[in-house]
């Protein structure tokens, strides 16, 4: 068995709209028959036992070891923990070659999962052995370390509740919601919105108390010590006992309480001082410990915080009392665990020793025995909820506290006797306020019920009913998809919408290019719904992204699939049939939202069909108002576009709404039929994105067919009294329409310039020059650099064949060169020609087009 060729599909895509794993496996003759029940299939079951069972989905497909790969791979995870339930495995049409795709919830852990399932497949084939408690281990292990912790966790599950999308800006916990000009962005459980001052005031206890106390809030007495001495006097300035902690620290690090004796404060601010250079003395409030968190103006949750402890039964040793306290499976190393095992380190033995004990010590029965001094859960310790108790004078403290700070998440941390009185009433206090603070210890309590954190933080992102997103229109099809992009990212930008837009020339945002090549793919359109400057996003949607990564969006508001007409590109990545053309088309059709819309050719029965896979509703555009799909779609009421009167109709119900073609310069009058038909797709997805009809009807008469609007779509240049059209139509369909089109262009003599791209099937390639020659008097073939795997001369071989027996063609030659064959096209040109230029740099070849005009005047 061989892998190969293994992509991540991070977003929707032809399989399923789950992340997943798709690997290419290569079988031999005797790998692809596999009978249930072998010796390999039992090896297997003892090599791993709860392997699930092995499905094989096609009627009549045969059981082959890549079946195996794909349940092992899902299988491993499975019992790792990860939440995955899809896979599926699929013949190609090379004998014995297989797409495997398993579903993974962390890239780098399905990743590894492909990996170990191949190696215990390898073990049975052999005989060998297979570590499966390793394997789980590290799956395990790799799945803590790169999956979202806890606290943030809380929050992007409670965003994708409300159907919030998100994006994992780093390896971290910086997460991003919403696109374009609605995102906001967190860090753990900081928000975009906290200034940096407010965390700096947080970090500087001291500072924080100042304003505390000057708020009327009840802080301990204390102040910073220059030394060990210094803090020595501070506590006697004070009184015993007291609480030394470092000015500047975060999670319970170096803070040591309730010191009595001047050799214990000693100790304590050496500990302090390996934290931070400035080292805080405070009075000691008796109580318990307290976290309030506070979001925007509201306490949401609180919790009593216990030190670690164990309980003696006269028994066992207290190491050996940790030990089992942190085989408790909520107890982790770190923060991605709802507990934190408690460590036995030289704190805590100090910790022992103060209370005569020593490791291998036996506390008596029902001794409690503290292992911290402090009593946050990074250090081992419980915590049990108390929101429900929190007196409503105590919640309005924790409130102001917050707010003077500044902070919009807010940590805050009281000592006191009980949370069911004012603060003032038991003596107790504020000893601190943090920023992103951690919220496992309210997501899941110790004891008590566990609150919803993270949809508090995530309803001070976003008010209710707000989702973060943008209108997207997505844009796939065979032809004319780069003229719908630009043309429906002007009509949303006459709305006033601020657009990104994706297509094969770059990237744009408010028209202005920010990137260039070919972005018609998933990472482009991430890019765009990363700008912050971007009300509006109109992608062209490729197959070649799609099949590579899939969407880069999870759903959009409108999908527009322009036609599929006899298919392009077919043959490659196993899309051989027009059928598994239009399967993979219709990716961006299912993933609409319930309140969208899938725009589709209704004259292409295969994209009309497509209807039966949108969530959402359907406008169909055709140009015949007799077409039975917009007749019938017309007649339950919904949205169609069509054509009548020389008018682009657009009808609802009893509503309708028409613009003359005459006012929509694309069409020259209506005359150039596929740009009539993308003018009609265009309106549709504006229709459908909710634009205004004022301002779809001056978008459309605003937007010209030039070399700005529409570089290499139908641009018509005047050259020495002849006609120049540059277009970069390439194949059969889009041959087709232009002939139609120029057709429609008196002229004395025609002649065509065309190449032909190398990674086109033969009969595509010779099906463009049999259909150029019924139109044109004379072809210019030439070769460029586009050969793709060709052997040289191979592509102008094929278009020389598709000439052959042409019935209007008289004069042809053959040129090597882009530019030396439209220089050869236009200095034969004669007042009255007309001349069609096929071409393939498109930026390149257009600037030297215009160049020649300009020098004729």
């Amino acid at each position: 068995m061989e892998v190969s060729r293994i992509r991540a599909l991070r977003g929707p895509n032809l399989w399923s709209r789950h992340p997943s794993i798709e690997a290419i496996v290569k079988c031999d003759a005797a790998e692809c028959e596999l009978e249930e029940g072998s010796a390999f299939d039992q090896r297997l079951r003892e090599l791993f036992p709860l392997l699930g069972e092995i499905k094989v989905v096609a009627f009549g497909e045969r059981r082959s070891l890549a079946h195996v790969l794909e349940t092992a791979a899902l299988s491993l995870q499975a019992q790792a923990g990860c939440p995955v339930t899809f896979s599926r495995t699929t013949a190609t049409p090379d004998d014995g070659v297989w797409q495997v795709v398993v579903e993974y919830s962390e890239e780098e852990v399905g990743r590894l999962a492909m990996t170990l399932a191949e190696q215990l497949i390898a073990a049975a084939v052999a005989g060998g052995s297979f570590d499966l408690p390793g394997a789980l281990k590290s799956l395990q292990d790799l799945d803590e370390d790169v999956r979202l912790g806890p606290s943030t966790g809380s929050i992007v599950h409670a965003a994708v509740a409300r159907g919030i999308p998100y994006r994992r800006l780093t390896s971290g916990s910086m997460v991003q919601f919403g696109w374009g000009s609605k995102q906001r962005r967190i860090q753990a459980a900081e928000i975009d919105r906290t200034s940096a001052i407010a965390e700096s005031i947080a970090q500087d206890k001291e500072l924080t108390k100042k304003l505390l106390e000057a708020a009327g809030v009840p802080v301990p007495k204390g102040r910073p010590a220059r030394d060990a001495d210094d803090a020595w006097a501070a506590a006697q300035e004070i009184g015993l006992p007291v609480v030394v902690k470092p000015q500047d620290g975060n999670q319970g690090k170096g803070v040591t309480v309730n010191i009595t004796t001047r050799e214990g404060l000693i100790a304590a601010y050496q500990t302090a001082h390996e934290i931070s250079d400035d080292v805080l003395v405070e009075r000691y409030l008796p109580g318990h410990d307290f976290r309030m968190l506070v979001v925007g103006s509201r306490l949401v949750a609180a919790a009593r915080r216990d030190p670690p402890l164990v309980v003696g039964d006269g028994v066992h040793t207290v190491r050996q009392l940790v030990d089992e306290v942190n085989k408790d499976p909520r107890r982790g190393e770190g923060h991605a665990t709802s507990l934190t095992k408690i460590r036995f380190d030289d704190i805590a033995v100090a910790r022992l020793e103060m209370q005569g004990l020593k490791p291998d010590s036996v506390p008596a029965k029902g001794l409690r025995v503290i292992l911290r001094n402090n009593a946050n859960l990074s250090t081992g310790g419980t915590a049990t909820d108390v929101t429900d108790d929190v007196h409503p004078d105590l919640a309005a403290r924790a409130v102001a506290a917050a707010q003077m700070v500044g902070l919009d998440v807010c940590g805050v941390d009281v000592v006191c006797e009980s949370v069911l009185r004012p603060l003032e009433e038991q003596h107790g206090g504020i000893v601190e306020v943090n920023a992103a603070p951690g919220l496992r210890m309210h997501l899941s309590p110790s004891f008590g019920k566990g609150r919803d954190v993270g949809g508090a933080i995530v309803s001070e992102l976003y008010a209710p009913g707000d989702d973060g997103r943008i209108p997207v229109v997505a844009v796939t099809g065979t032809n004319g998809k780069t003229t719908t992009v630009r043309l429906t990212a002007h009509l949303l930008a006459a709305a006033g919408l601020r657009v990104g837009m994706t297509n094969t020339d770059g990237i744009y945002v408010q028209g202005k290019r920010i990137d260039t090549g070919d972005c018609s793919g998933p990472r482009s359109a991430r890019n765009v719904l990363a700008h912050p400057d971007v009300d509006a996003a109109v992608f062209e949607t490729a197959r070649g992204g799609m099949l590579r990564e899939g969407l880069g969006f999870d759903r959009c508001k409108v999908a527009v699939v322009t036609n599929v007409g006899m298919g392009d590109h077919l043959g490659l990545n196993y899309i051989t049939t027009v059928e598994d053309l239009a399967v993979l088309k219709r990716v961006i059709v299912q993933n609409v939202s319930a309140n969208g819309y899938a725009v589709l050719n209704a004259a292409d029965p295969i994209v009309a069909a497509m209807s039966a896979n949108c969530p959402g509703s359907v406008i169909y555009f055709a140009l015949d108002p007799h077409n039975p799909v917009i007749v019938a779609h017309r007649a339950q009421g919904r949205r169609v576009v069509y054509v009548e009167d020389r008018q682009i109709v657009a009808s609802e119900g009893s509503a309708s709404v028409r613009i003359p073609l005459s006012q929509v310069p694309l069409t020259r009058n209506g005359t150039i039929g596929f740009q009539v038909e993308n003018v009609m797709a265009s309106v549709a997805a504006a229709w459908g994105a909710g634009i205004e009809w004022k301002a779809i009807a001056e978008g459309l008469a605003s937007f010209v067919s030039d070399t700005d609007n529409a570089p290499g779509r139908f641009n018509v240049f005047d050259f020495r009294g002849a006609t120049v059209i540059a277009d970069y139509g390439h194949n059969p369909d889009a041959i087709q329409a232009l002939v139609r089109a120029v057709e429609a262009i008196p002229a004395k003599r025609r002649s065509v310039v065309i190449s032909g791209a190398g990674d086109r099937r033969d009969e595509d390639i010779r099906q463009q020059t049999e259909i150029l020659g019924e139109a044109f008097d004379e072809v210019i073939l030439y070769q460029d650099a586009c050969q793709r795997g060709r052997a040289d001369g191979e592509v102008l071989a094929l278009l020389r064949q598709g000439l052959e027996g042409a019935k209007r063609t008289r004069t042809t030659q053959e040129i090597h060169g882009e530019f030396v064959a439209i220089d050869t096209a236009m200095d034969a040109l004669q007042p009255g020609d007309l001349s069609l230029i096929l071409i393939d740099q498109v930026d390149e070849a257009l600037a030297h087009i215009a160049r020649r005009v300009a020098e004729q005047g």
